[in-house]
């Protein structure tokens, strides 16, 4: 986001301890390269302090991610492809980013393996270009077809699964939402399915940015099956939307941000009854996250839920740092308190 991205430039508010070294773009080809990923392990998430419980949540640990690789950040979504080691994301750069998180006996993250980078491609099989082309937001996975949202040139677009040449080709689908109330570079922000046994019967919905209808609140929709149709995200307290994604019982969490010079940064995670979402709805929820610059965090962008192998639901969170050396790539994983 770039008005976070420029204001953060006037501000230190976190230690930057390296400097990424920058490199040739991968943007001129379609390979895929291979980065090497050094991880710093987050043990707490209040700083200075030893409590684990936040809201809703238990924080279960985290990482600062660095790479030398130039094209390295800019992460805007994340999505585990089984119980919490390989997974899948993407840049809003434009890239493709995949590889495999390595855990504890516990199950604590403490590092990143096999970390590869590949420009998404466009429907010519060309690399995507230019900014306002490649600003990938918003991605969901289910089975072999990716959904990726962009926004500035607004579209969502299917993928196949491919991690190995990342050479899918997009297959564009309708815009759910009029083009006209959709905000230059506040668009189509989160895309997420929801499971096949909730009321939504596996459709997929987007929520964008800020793209606000009259009475000041966020678009949104579902895109297929009998809840088809636009609906509303209440907006409160000028959060904007950076990504969601469904708990097993159907409920939507959203991921929300804010950012101003008296405050900093600050998010919270809002729950949407799966009930609630319908066509022409207004729907709002409780928050089960709040947190600010007292905690770990950054420009957190991307927000997955996952099952893990002892049963218990998680939360992951990434961060975009803007490709700035002031902000960080963090990664943050909680466990849902049930």
């Amino acid at each position: 986001m770039n008005r976070i991205a420029l204001n953060l430039r006037r501000i230190r508010f976190l230690p930057v301890l390296a400097v990424l070294c920058a490199l040739p773009s991968l943007a001129q080809t379609n390979a895929v390269a291979t980065a090497v990923v050094t991880a710093r392990p987050v043990a707490y998430f209040r700083i200075g302090s030893t409590e684990t419980r936040f809201g809703d949540l238990e924080f279960v640990g985290g990482l600062e991610l660095r790479s030398s690789n130039g094209n390295f950040g800019g992460m805007s979504a994340f999505r585990y492809l089984d119980q919490g080691k390989s997974f899948l994301g993407i840049t809003d750069t434009g890239f493709w980013y995949a590889g495999d998180m390595q855990r504890d006996a516990k199950g604590v993250p403490i590092s990143v393996s096999d970390f590869r980078l590949a420009p998404i491609q466009d429907a010519k099989g060309n690399a995507v270009e230019g900014k306002r082309n490649a600003d990938a937001e918003g991605m969901a996975v289910s089975g072999k077809t990716v959904t990726v949202s962009f926004e500035r040139i607004h579209r969502i677009a299917e993928f196949d699964l491919d991690l190995k040449d990342f050479a899918s080709r997009p297959k564009d689908l309708p815009l759910p939402v009029p083009k006209t109330e959709l905000r230059n570079n506040r668009g189509f922000e989160t895309v997420a399915y929801a499971p096949a046994a909730s009321p939504l019967k596996g459709a997929r919905i987007t929520v964008t940015e800020k793209s606000i209808n009259k009475a000041g609140d966020i678009y949104a929709a579902v895109l297929e099956g009998p809840g088809k149709g636009i609906f509303f995200v209440k907006r409160l307290d000028s959060f904007d939307i950076s990504d969601g994604d469904f708990l097993p019982n159907g409920d939507l969490l959203l991921l929300e941000r804010r950012f101003n010079l008296a405050s900093g940064v600050m998010l919270r995670i809002r729950r949407i009854a799966a009930a609630d979402i319908k066509p022409g709805a207004t729907v709002d929820g409780l928050f089960i996250l709040e947190a600010d610059m007292r905690d770990q965090i950054d420009n957190m962008e991307g927000l997955a839920v996952w099952r893990a192998g002892d049963g218990s639901t998680r939360i992951s969170m990434i961060s975009d740092d803007n490709t700035s050396i002031l902000q960080r790539n963090l990664y943050l994983e909680f466990r849902l308190a049930e």
